[in-house]
């Protein structure tokens, strides 16, 4: 559909409108944005022995980090100003209508922004919102009683130490199907309980504290809480498989009838768990028989006061971000600044526009999409998208560690790769949800059970292969590899990513090395797994996957000698399929510039640089970042992607491309000799 044919849908309002006489115009006024900005370099360091600081010195000493965030990079500049610039301005415009329908998304929009900012309504009701579900908690007598109402609670958001979630089955991706996962720990990751270094061990003490103190605010009574969840939560982890044994989907898919996971947790009613969240199934996937066994051992084996506390401790922490400012603060205080290093809350006006997007983000994603993604910008992508496919083909051609009957099968899954751009073809129907401008929780809870309203009529339906998981204004993009889809947001599709006043060799290394990122990831770890129907299934000779996992063991080994920080090294096992898809990436990219100038002139250098040294200048900008010590030990702790710094020089010891674009000397700190180089894709 043309961008003109979207100016005249049914949200055809002031602010639509007004972009649509305007778009002529646009073009024309609209300031150019450099490819790469030199004033980022730091000219003080060698290209080959420190590529991020030469790149991005200049940037990083520019650009401290704001005290209201724990990183700040080119992700985090793109998605303020997608979210305060862009959606405060679709949202201000909306506000200001008079005539707004009930139900329809502008309404929706208005008045739960305009809920949010209504801090004497949320002031004057304190925690009186949460009284109906703590009524139910402390009336809580037995392991029935605690299963019931934590089914209830999980329809609207809040943790127990079983979650349920819909998927495509994995070994039938035409079909949905329930999942069991490990949940209910407020850290995060198992890491957090078990560590004994100081940093580690604060975090502990400080969450202490911070329950302490919720308690004291909400006025529970309850002697020492904070201790208490932490001793309960501490038994939890010990249960739950790491966050890089989550990685194997062999491990982790279980199939079974529900009468069978119902034997699994028999003191736990799971029966009327599910039932409370409108569950209805035969069967289902679990994540891990051996932690429903114990969790059933350690739920019997714990006091039902303690099972409560833990409730009103998950119930309290789900919402303390719609409560009233003390609760706001102090959830911000640990979560944020404990955890992450973040200094500063941001203006309420600002978490009011995030909060909006993080509840009604597809209803804005339709107006951010139609205002700034040009439908020209759309046929550009699909055009890199097949030029990375092309590319991706020959190098599967090239391996030599691949044997013919496995290319033949990769070259099937490579060509049904499918990718959507931008935003969705059709939009979903969001006018059931009950939106007040007087009460902010309310609209929390009435949004909470329609997306979970949505999930759970998925169950034992066909896939919808044209939803998205992302909203339009998102700066991400990803792989489904149950679709066996690459996905990429109008929100990423924007400078430094891509750019369209800016050379080739500046694109491809940022938005076609992305490009080129999310194709690999079908092949990873993960992802080569699964064939080209979605499903979890080996297409590999024996002798091919071992020469991959010879390969990833030795890229795993490398990133696991990489310290982030003193005493945190990067977990390569949990980083691998992101750390291959990013060496991935930039091979593909570098090979699909290189075919893109054959029969043609040589670029000429653009300030001093040459378009191969330009093509790695696209790839560091990208990832240009300062972070908070906090934040990268949370980082490599639970994320498996890592730090920036190490994504823009992990790989390039690798690349002999690297290495023959800015001449480095052999015994440059970023070169490594051939045969130490690790090549896969």
């Amino acid at each position: 559909m043309k961008l003109a044919n979207l100016c005249y849908s049914a949200l055809a309002f002031s602010l639509a409108m007004t972009a649509c006489k305007k778009e002529n115009d646009q073009e024309s006024t609209r300031e150019k944005v450099p490819g790469f900005d030199i004033s980022s370099l730091d000219s003080t360091v060698k290209a080959c022995d420190d590529f991020d600081t030469y790149v991005n010195g200049g940037w990083k000493k520019a650009n401290p980090i704001p005290g209201t965030e724990s990183r700040w990079g080119a992700f985090n500049v793109l998605d303020k100003e997608n979210k305060e610039v862009r959606l405060r301005g679709i949202i201000n415009e909306i506000v200001k209508l008079e005539d707004r329908k009930k139900g329809s998304e502008e309404q929706q929009i208005a008045d739960y922004y305009q809920s949010y900012l209504d801090t004497v309504t949320i002031e004057k009701r304190a925690i009186t919102p949460l009284k109906p579900y703590l009524d139910k908690i402390n009336g809580v007598q037995s392991l029935k009683d605690l299963a019931s109402v934590s089914g209830e609670l999980q329809k609207v958001g809040v943790s127990s130490v079983v979650g349920l979630g819909v998927d495509a089955d994995l070994k039938n991706s035409k079909i949905n199907v329930l999942y069991q996962g490990q949940d209910g720990l407020s850290l995060g990751e198992r890491s957090y309980y078990e560590r004994t270094d100081s940093s580690t061990v604060k975090v502990r003490e400080e969450f202490v504290k911070h329950v302490d103190k919720m308690f004291s605010l909400a006025a529970f009574g309850d002697p020492k809480p904070g201790q208490t969840i932490l001793d309960f939560e501490t038994k939890l982890a010990k249960l739950q498989l790491t966050n890089v044994e989550l990685r194997d989907p062999v491990k982790t898919y279980n199939k079974m009838s529900f009468k069978g996971f119902q034997a699994l947790v028999p003191d736990f009613d799971v029966e009327t768990f599910a039932g409370k969240q409108d569950i209805k199934t035969d069967s289902i996937v679990v994540q891990n028989k051996a932690y429903l066994e114990n969790v059933n051992k350690l739920l019997k084996a714990t006091p039902i006061a303690t099972l409560k506390l833990y409730t009103k401790w998950q119930l309290l922490s789900r919402f303390a971000g719609y409560l009233p400012k003390s609760f706001d603060q102090e959830n911000f205080r640990f979560f944020s600044t404990v955890m992450r290093g973040t200094k500063q809350q941001k203006a309420r006006v600002e978490r009011a526009i995030r909060s909006t997007d993080g509840l009604l983000g597809m209803p804005l994603g339709k107006l951010f999409s139609k205002k700034y993604f040009p439908e020209e910008d759309k046929k550009k992508v699909s055009e890199m998208i097949e030029n990375v496919r092309t590319v991706y083909g020959e190098r599967i051609d090239k391996l030599s560690w691949m044997g013919d009957s496995t290319k033949a099968k990769a070259h099937k899954k490579l060509k049904a790769f499918t990718y959507k751009i931008g935003y969705p073809d059709k939009w979903k129907d969001y006018s059931s949800i009950d939106v007040v401008k007087d009460k902010l929780f309310e609209n929390v809870i009435a949004a909470s059970l329609y997306a979970h309203k949505e999930e759970i009529d998925k169950i034992g339906k066909p896939v919808d292969k044209a939803e998205w998981l992302m909203t339009p204004q998102t700066v991400n993009a990803y792989y489904n590899p149950l679709n066996n889809e690459i996905v990429f947001p109008a929100g990423i599709l924007q400078p430094p990513f891509y750019n369209r006043d800016a050379d080739d060799a500046i694109n491809y290394g940022g938005i076609i090395a992305v490009i080129g990122h999310e194709f690999t990831h079908g092949f990873d770890d993960q992802g080569s797994q699964f064939d080209d129907e979605g499903n979890l299934k080996n297409w590999w000779t024996p002798s091919d996957r071992a020469n991959f996992d010879k390969l990833t063991k030795k890229y795993i080994d490398y990133f696991s000698g990489i310290e982030a920080l003193p005493g945190f090294k990067i977990n390569g096992a949990l980083t691998i399929g992101e750390n291959v898809a990013d060496l991935g990436g930039l091979t593909l990219a570098y090979y699909a510039l290189e075919k893109s100038l054959k029969g043609k002139a040589e670029p000429a250098p653009i300030d001093g640089f040459n378009w191969k040294q330009r093509f790695f200048l696209g790839w560091a900008q990208v990832w240009h970042m300062n972070t908070t010590n906090e934040a990268l030990r949370n980082q490599v702790q639970t994320d498996p992607h890592s730090p920036a710094k190490d994504r823009i020089n992990g790989p390039m010891p690798h690349l002999k491309e690297f290495e023959a674009a800015w001449n480095c000397a052999p015994n440059s700190k970023m070169i490594l000799p051939d045969s130490a180089r690790i090549v896969i894709w």
